[in-house]
């Protein structure tokens, strides 16, 4: 098994992009593991503090239907009727990689754990596997309140899926994610 961390925070080094140059855009905010569990299947984990209260962030990743409003290249995401009354959604992300459109679809089955975590399992999609999981752990600094918010997922792309394209995108657009969801927060606090 092999670990190699890209790892972006207040505790952690600037990240350097293939020009050598320090990521300034992500710095100090978002970190990102990505672990080899075998030749074709990666784990990645992202974690960002998001200074506003869990049942916040809650509330914001368990609005499935708005994501696609915030989150980039989701241009798709609804609720489905589940066969046994549980959560399902179906999610198409979208973006150009070189000249090309990149689409991946994923039907998930979601468990909430009101109101620190969220399971998802795929149940149809384009992956031979894609699973993981939404944590949200509260934190305060003095009166204020915030979320550690920590983004796991297990993916195994088919044969047809180069790896490295899709780990490199993967962890790429995980740091974008968690930065918009936190961005979301924000702006909610707001109106």
């Amino acid at each position: 098994m092999t670990t190699e961390n890209n790892t972006v925070g207040l505790d952690f080094p600037t990240p350097m992009d293939e020009s050598g140059l320090e990521s300034n855009l992500i710095a100090d905010q978002v970190t990102i593991q990505v672990e080899k569990l075998s030749e074709r299947q990666r784990q990645i984990t992202a974690k960002v503090q998001i200074p506003h209260p869990v049942e916040k962030v809650w509330k914001i990743l368990t609005d499935y239907e708005a994501l696609t409003e915030f989150i980039p290249n989701l241009a798709k995401s609804s609720l489905l009727e589940h066969p046994n009354g549980g959560i399902r959604i179906e999610q198409i992300g979208s973006q150009r990689l070189l000249n090309f459109k990149f689409c991946a679809h994923v039907v998930l089955d979601l468990e909430e754990i009101f109101p620190k975590l969220i399971n998802f399992e795929m149940v149809e999609g384009d992956f031979k596997g894609f699973s993981g999981f939404w944590c949200l752990e509260p934190y305060s600094l003095g009166e204020d309140q915030g979320t550690n918010l920590c983004y796991n997922i297990q993916v195994w792309p088919k044969l047809t899926m180069p790896i490295s394209i899709i780990e490199n995108r993967l962890s790429k657009d995980l740091q974008l994610n968690l930065l918009a969801i936190r961005q979301r927060a924000g702006e909610l606090s707001i109106s």
